[in-house]
Parts: C-alpha cells; structure tokens; sequence
C-alpha cells in the first residue's frame, strides 16, 4: 500500500469481510484471500503506525450484534487468534513468548504447550452462576454478542447445571458450536427432500441454526458442542494450567475435546499439526487448523494481548484446498461509494466439500497481476468459505490466446462514466446518488443499526420502496405514510404504522451517529464520533482540509472528502431536508461538564464492569477527548487486564495510569 488513501481503502474492505463472514454467515472471500490481505494490513501498519485508525480489522474482533437479538456484554472480551501458516511462523511465535518470559523470569523449562484442534464452528460464551446456566451469547464484535441463550439450551451437550462441585461464584465458559458431518447430510438431505434451501457447508449451517428466532428450528438440527477456555472468573477457578481447566470443565460435565493434547516442546507441537492432518478426513467435524496455547496460567498473564490478538497463543492453518475450473464471465458490481468491484463467475467446481461458481476478483489490478481472461483455467483455493480466491491461471491449458480484458468505461447499473483516480486501484462510478445501485447501499447504510437505527426496515423494503421510486434520497424515508407503504406487496397496515413508527423514533439520534449515517467516503464510526466531539454541523460544514487534518484519525484524504461532501449543493440540500423532516440531536448529548475539558485520555486493556466504548462515552460527557494512542499529551490512562504497548508507553513517558475500579469510583464523583 503506497498510500494513506489505499491503506483505508484495505480497512474498509477487510471490515466489509468482517460482516459478511461474523454476521451475515455469507463469506465475500476465502480464508487465504482473507488471511493475505489482513497480513499486507499488518505491514503497512508497522511500516507506517501513523495510518493507524481504531476501526482497522487489526484492532477489533469479529463485528456487532443482529438487531433481532438482544446484546449482551462478555465480562471479558473474546480475542481473536493471530495465525501461523507454516511452521517457520508457529516457531517464530513460541520464540518470541519464550524471549518475553525469559527476560524476567529464569525458566527451569520451557513452557508447555496446549494443542487443540481448530473446529469450524461458531464461538459461543457461556456464562455459569453458582453452577447454573444463566446466559450464552455469541461472540459479535469481541466484547458485546447476541443473547441466544434460549437456542443454546437446546444443545444436547451443553449441562444447564453444572455437576460435581464446588464452582465460581460466576464464570464465563467459551467454546465452539459446530455441526458434525453426518448430521449435517442428512439434515440437508430432509431439507432438498421436502424443498427447502439447502446449507452450504456445515459452519453455515452451524451458525444459521444457532440464529433461529425460534428455539424449537435450533432444537431440531443435529448441532455439538466443545468447550475450550474460561473468560472473566469471580471466585477460585482452582487451576494453575488450561489443562488443568480443561480437566475441571470434564469434572463438570461439560464437553471438552478429546484430540486435546498437552505437549513438552514446540518439536511435539508440530508433530501433532502432522498427526492430526493426517486424521483431518476421519474426524466427525470439520476442523481447519490447530490452535496452541501456552498451558501456564501465570505465562498467559505475563505475554498478555496485543490489539485483539492474545500472545500466549497462535491458531496453524491447514493449507487450503485447491481445484481447477473455467473463468466463464466477469461481472462488475457497484457499491456504496461507487467502487465498481470485479466478481469472477467460474464453471462450478467441488471443492473442500462445497460447490462454488464465483470469487471476489477485489479490483482491475488484481485482474492484471492474474493476467486473467475469459475462458481461461484457473486454480481456485477454498479455506473454509464460499467463495474462493483465484490462485493463478493455468496458461498451458489456454487453448488459444483469449483477447485481453476490457475494462468497462461505464456504470453497470445506471450506465454513468466511471473514472479511476491515478493512485487507486478502484473504478468508480460517477453518478453517485443518481445510481441506483449506488443509492440502495447507500440508504441501506443511513438504516443500519450504527447509524440511524431504524429498525424494521431492510434490504427487501428499501429495494421494493426504490424500485417503486416512493424514495430518492434519506429524507424520503420520513415522508413515507402508512397508506403508501401499503401499496406494497406484504405490507398490511399493522406492518406499515411499525415502519412509520420506527424511523420517527430514529428522528432523534446524535450528532456522531447523523454524520457516520451521511455515508461520508472514509468515516467511519469512531471517525464520526472524534468528529462529532470537536464541532457542531456548522462548524464542520465550513472547516477547511487544514483545520479537519488538525483532528485525530483525520489525515489530508478523509480531510478532503469531508470538505468535497459538505461544498456539494446536492449533499447540503438533502442534509437540509433530513432537518426540515425533524431529525435531531438534543443538546444533553453534549458534555453534561466541563470537569475533564482539555483533557486527552486513553482506555486500553479489558474493562469488566464496562466496556470500552460505553467508558469512552461518559469520559467525552464530562468534557475530556478520548484518543486511540498514548503520547506526551496523554493526560491519564486507564488499564485493564491485557494492557500492552500502550501501558508500557504510558510508564515510559510518565503518564498517570489508573485501573477500571479507579475509573468508575472517579466517574461517579464527576457525574454526582
């Protein structure tokens, strides 16, 4: 990535795979296609740290909540793995945890290592409370999930009372929900039999079942369950190793995984990656990996986390599953901002127990690194998704020299000039709102929980209200009426009063959350958030590049689209009718005081009685700025378990540290 400009531009993509892949259950991409970018990510963060925005997918796991499940909160956050895909890289880790431990501690062995395999599934939390089941909640975005705890009461392996004790008082149990291989046929075979849509493969079909509205559809799919860690414990654990843990989780009566293995020695570690790839065909689940763990407690403690990443444990790829197919067509699809991406639709092909018929070809650069044509052979890699990534072209089965690509000159959709910047990979179509496919994704984004809120209306009625052109633009939507709506096909007019009644209540919302709904080209949430706490509208309406490129997590492109989207006559009109239609943000939205005015104050680490944001929030209410990195202004840091560089910065420059228990006692003072 040569620039700031393209390195958000990866962001923005990997954060769109994020979504598709943790909350829709319908991954854009493969796990290596993933995987490659999110390394080329990393790099160009190291090479250039002051790129860094908080909402990069380096910074955050998973993504958020479904609307139609109520939120809950994991007392300690679920981290995500960082990956090894060889096994260079899986020593290349343990040497590092070694040189971390050895520098304060003279180790009479190495530490042990902990190799589980890595089940395709879905990650569950389990919350216990004297011995009893009171919650489970997916992952979602790390630190806030989905309550499904009705659904996963249906999982014949999961005890709602837990056996042979003492307990906790109250413990968080993680583990993985999966379908195995039988039971996966033979529910797709009942589905075509009577049919119903059938599931792709069984982590989606894993993942759909846990999402039943209904608990009773849960109950009737062949799902398992294995349990692999703790979270947040209050009371005595009494453990000293994860296997140990894993031992009194058994004791418990909960299902732990029987290929478990606890080994001396990093050679042994890689010899049961061997072993178990070897066993990965007879194995009743699907499993694309092996994670390891250091088995010391007190050694997980001292590594800590970096970002969303625990350094006491790594997770080894199986190398991904190839075939080779027809490239028959490309199509462009159009979105939001207008970026035209190129998606290659291939002759079907079975491939690691899926039939797949397209990949993500991202952008016309990586059409031209491929050298890719119509009709040519190419090698398909699948990891574990849906749609694969195109390794390489198979040039001596290229019967004859198919002509090269042409680029298309116009909008697909809405047939406007596209136009490519000279330091973007991108096509974009011109016509911006005048689009329609721009200005489906474009509403679909004002909806969305993040933004607006507006609960009620999806893509299926934003689809059906733009083709019927009943909507042009944002401000179109708070002019709907029940009888309009009525007018569409299953809509009756209970339906229609709650989708009246949903987007007056989303009238009243704040400033950040108006600005991240505008759809602005590189703001995103926290962006809008920073923003929304150093202006008002006017304010940001006449700032110039110079004075936007003075805020953090503003550089001189989003400084640029900012000033472009609010000195467009169009964009400031149909801003102007969002306020003519009373969409607002009350005044109490701003500082409740100036208690904390001037100064900048930096939250890292887990936080268990609140999270992050929520702490971020209450800290900008009583004046203070909230920023993503220490430095010399850095007026206090608060850290929780997992602090890492930023504690360590902190110390070095001498900021005042304080921790969660500190943080909310002084909270409580300020907003008495």
């Amino acid at each position: 990535m040569h620039d700031r400009s393209s390195y958000l531009e990866a962001v923005s993509r990997l954060r769109t795979y994020d979504y598709h892949y943790h909350v829709l259950d319908e991954p854009l991409v493969g796990d290596s296609q993933y995987d490659d970018e999110l390394a080329r990510l990393k790099a160009s963060e190291k090479a250039h740290p002051e790129w860094l925005v908080s909402h990069s997918p380096t910074q955050t796991v998973g993504f958020s909540a479904l609307a139609q499940f109520d939120k809950s909160t994991h007392h300690q956050p679920m981290l995500s793995l960082d990956n090894a895909f060889d096994a260079a890289s899986l020593v290349a880790w343990y040497e590092r945890g070694l040189t971390r431990l050895r520098k304060d501690h003279h180790l009479a062995s190495p530490p042990r290592i902990n190799c589980e395999p890595k089940l395709d599934g879905v990650a569950i939390n389990l919350r216990y409370e004297a011995g009893v089941l009171v919650q489970a909640a997916t992952r979602g975005d790390g630190s806030t999930g989905e309550d499904i705890t009705l659904n996963a009461k249906t999982l014949r392996a999961l005890p709602h009372q837990l056996q042979n004790g003492p307990w906790p008082a109250s413990i968080e149990i993680r583990g993985e929900v999966f379908m195995p291989r039988k039971g996966f046929d033979a529910m797709n075979r009942r589905l075509a039999a009577t049919g119903l849509k059938t599931f792709v493969n069984p982590r989606n079909a894993a993942a759909g079942s846990l999402r039943q509205l209904d608990p009773k559809v849960t109950a009737s799919r062949p799902l398992d369950l294995y349990v692999y860690g703790a979270g947040a414990v209050v009371g005595d654990l009494d453990a000293a190793t994860h296997s140990e843990t894993l031992a009194q989780f058994e004791r418990w009566g909960l299902p732990v995984n029987p290929e478990t293995r606890c080994v001396d020695s990093i050679e042994a570690a890689e010899a049961y990656y061997e072993y178990l790839s070897r066993r990965r065909a007879e194995l009743s689940y699907e499993i694309d990996g092996i994670v390891y763990k250091v088995d010391e407690h007190q050694w997980q403690r001292e590594l800590g986390a970096v970002a969303k990443s625990p350094r006491w444990a790594i997770a080894r790829k199986f190398p991904a599953q190839e075939a080779a197919t027809q490239l028959q067509a490309i199509d462009w699809q159009v979105g939001r901002t207008g970026a035209v991406t190129p998606v290659a639709r291939l002759q079907p092909v079975f491939v690691g127990g899926v039939t797949v018929s397209n990949a993500t070809l991202h952008n016309v650069d990586e059409i031209a690194r491929l050298g890719v044509r119509i009709g040519d052979q190419v090698m398909i890699r699948r990891a574990g998704d849906v749609i694969p990534q195109i390794v390489r072209v198979i040039d001596a089965q290229r019967a004859d020299r198919q002509p090269a690509l042409v680029l298309p000159t116009q909008c697909p959709v809405c047939d406007s000039p596209l136009e490519r910047q000279a330091d973007e990979a991108v096509l974009r179509c011109t016509a911006g709102w005048v689009c329609k496919a721009q200005r489906l994704t474009a509403l679909a984004h004002f909806v969305s929980r993040k933004a607006m809120d507006v609960d009620g209306v999806g893509s299926k009625l934003l689809q059906a209200l733009v083709d019927q052109q009943l909507i042009q633009r944002p401000a179109d939507l708070y002019r709907l009426q029940p009888a309009t709506l009525m007018q569409l096909e299953r809509m009756g007019e209970k339906s229609a009063a709650k989708v009246v009644e949903s987007l007056a209540r989303s009238k009243v919302t704040t400033f950040a959350r108006f600005l991240f709904a505008l759809g602005i080209r590189e703001v995103g949430e926290r962006t809008a958030q920073t923003l929304a706490g150093q202006f008002d509208l006017a304010g940001l309406r006449a700032a110039s590049v110079e004075r936007l490129i003075e805020v953090d997590d503003v550089g001189p492109v989003v400084a640029q689209h900012l000033v472009d989207f609010f000195h467009n006559p169009a964009q400031q009109q149909w801003v102007d009718d969002l306020l003519s239609c009373g969409v607002e943000w009350p005044l109490e939205d701003g500082p409740i005081s100036d208690v904390l005015a001037g100064q900048t104050w930096v939250l890292t680490g887990s936080l268990e009685s609140l999270t992050r944001d929520q702490a971020g929030e209450r800290l900008r209410a009583l004046g203070a700025k909230v920023a993503g990195s220490v430095s010399k202004n850095t007026s206090q840091l608060v850290a929780g378990p997992g602090a890492g560089s930023k504690l360590s910065k902190a110390e070095s420059l001498g900021v005042p540290v304080m921790d969660e228990a500190e943080l909310i006692a002084k909270l409580k003072g300020w907003e008495a």
